[in-house]
């Protein structure tokens, strides 16, 4: 059996494209609206509101002052007491011999 692949976005393009050939709309009647002069017509007059009432802020309101409570006391901890540290013996340093060899490097200044 063959199998037809056609990408998921080409059968609603197709169907848009074809349904826009039978589309018989009347476009020069909308060209024509628009160049048609509109009569001057008088600007209404707006009608005034009325001044609103000030309203001041409602004064602030007094919270009773709470009393801070008091906590008891917490039992003090014993410190742990840590174990010493051995001292280590501190190791000769290493030394280069003398006719070490240098490692080139890649500059260009000789």
């Amino acid at each position: 059996m063959a199998n037809l692949r056609i990408p998921s976005f080409i059968l609603p393009i197709l169907l848009i494209s074809l349904s826009s050939f039978s589309y018989n709309a009347n476009l020069v009647g909308a060209r024509q609206l628009l160049e048609t002069p509109l009569p001057d017509l008088p600007k209404p007059k707006l009608p005034e509101l009325p001044p609103l009432p000030k309203v001041g802020l409602p004064p602030k309101p007094e919270l009773p002052e709470l009393p801070k409570p008091e906590l008891p006391k917490l039992p003090e901890l014993p410190k742990p007491e840590l174990p010493a540290v051995p001292h280590l013996p501190s190791l000769p340093k290493p030394t280069l011999p003398k006719d070490f060899p240098i490692v080139p490097t890649h500059s260009t200044n000789p």
